[in-house]
């Protein structure tokens, strides 16, 4: 696989552990492949994970009723098309109906049709924006390393739009183009609550840098958003934080959403028998998420990421916290690859030195994990029984 230019300066700076003022530069260089070799592993990957779908019999998965919240966000984009809202409950956020919805209305194809387009067209944008800020081996990584991205951008989900606005906010911001990063961020928020540290580290960089009409500018555009959002909530279903009161009712049954650090992902893993294949993936991506920040904070990456990018670092460090604190004893360990996608980005940056970064490695990933994605979708052993049945 070809690199780019600058991917030879960034091993030098990563092996001589860059200073503050290199850093700077450092992650503008982080190259390797070139856009063309990353569109093409787009193209192949989630081609292979269609045609996966197709051999396995699992193709009615795409934008349907069987797959994660896909019913929830077509019921409520069916009610935003059409304006009606009796009888809608508000669990997840609204942002990916929305999108649903406006796609649906402009165009004329259908909700499902549409929210498959909207979850893959952010997905290419989330991870050309992953180029931009990070270059080609960090982008690429990113593409072939989750069997959750490949199955929430390419049969349906909010992971990839909340993704893409989470990095078009960052994209503005070291473009100080300051009221786009907060428009940005304030949509990732409707998308999924977590948006809000976007905005949280936009708010303490501005602070930081002493740019309080910057600060107030960003404060009006979120909040002027935040309550175009709230209203139909508080107008048609009597709450405006309708969809935190349902999480508060069903994830955390009414207690607090986060405890100590790790404790209920232990807890969990000891306690509840699960498939060992589904222990050791989380256990995996919990191990990747603390490998990366340990080694920022150790080899004092953090530290200098932070002088350069002081947003970024807020948002990586407040949602990794939130992660491992999460007290949902449904959710908390077993979706934890899922939540984790949307700092994976900073944490290849962090361990960046360690990363095999070698073409045959990204292409391998770029077949097997497609294809187990579009397995792990369908179920295994429903795969093993469709596997045995061609071959019998």
């Amino acid at each position: 696989m070809a690199q780019a230019p600058g991917a030879t300066r960034t091993t030098e700076i990563f092996e001589a552990r860059p200073s503050s003022e290199e850093w700077g530069v450092l992650v503008h260089e982080l190259r390797g492949p070139g856009w063309r070799e990353i569109l093409g592993l787009v193209a192949l990957s989630y081609t292979l994970f269609y045609l996966s779908l197709f051999f396995f019999g699992g193709l009615g998965l795409i934008g349907g009723d069987r797959f994660g919240d896909n019913p929830a966000y077509l019921e409520l984009a069916t009610a935003i098309r059409h304006w009606k809202f009796s009888g809608i409950t508000a669990h997840q956020f609204w942002g990916v109906s929305y999108a649903t919805a406006a796609l649906s209305l402009v165009t004329g194809v259908p909700l499902r049709e549409s929210l498959v387009v909207v979850c893959i067209v952010s997905s290419i944008i989330a991870v050309i924006l992953c180029y931009r800020l990070w270059g080609g081996w960090v982008a690429a990584f990113f593409v072939v390393l989750s069997l959750d991205w490949f199955q929430r951008s390419l049969l349906g989900g909010s992971e990839s739009l909340f993704m893409a606005l989470v990095l078009a906010a960052f994209w503005f911001l070291r473009r100080e183009k300051w009221k786009l990063s907060a428009i940005a961020g304030a949509l990732a928020t409707v998308v999924r609550p977590y948006g809000f540290f976007v905005l949280f580290g936009l708010g303490i960089q501005l602070l930081w840098q002493r740019k309080l009409k910057e600060l107030l500018h960003a404060i009006v555009i979120a909040l002027l958003i935040g309550a175009a959002y709230a209203w139909p909530l508080a107008h048609y279903l009597g709450d405006p934080f309708a969809n935190v009161t349902a999480y508060r009712q069903s994830d955390w049954h009414g207690g607090f959403p986060y405890t100590f650090p790790f404790v209920t992902i232990i807890r969990d893993t000891l306690g509840t028998p699960a498939p060992l294949t589904s222990t050791v993936l989380t256990s995996a991506w919990v191990v990747l998420l603390v490998a990366g920040v340990v080694f920022a904070l150790i080899d004092g990456d953090l530290r200098r990421y932070a002088r350069a990018y002081l947003a970024e670092v807020w948002f990586v460090c407040i949602f990794s916290l939130a992660l491992v604190t999460y007290s949902s004893r449904e959710w908390a360990r077993t979706d934890f690859p899922r939540f984790a996608l949307p700092i994976l980005p900073w944490i290849l940056v962090f361990l960046y030195r360690y990363l095999p970064k070698k073409g045959a490695v990204i292409w391998t990933l770029a077949v097997v994990t497609p294809i187990l994605a579009a397995a792990s979708a369908i179920g295994i052993r429903n795969v093993a029984g469709v596997i045995a049945k061609h071959f019998h």
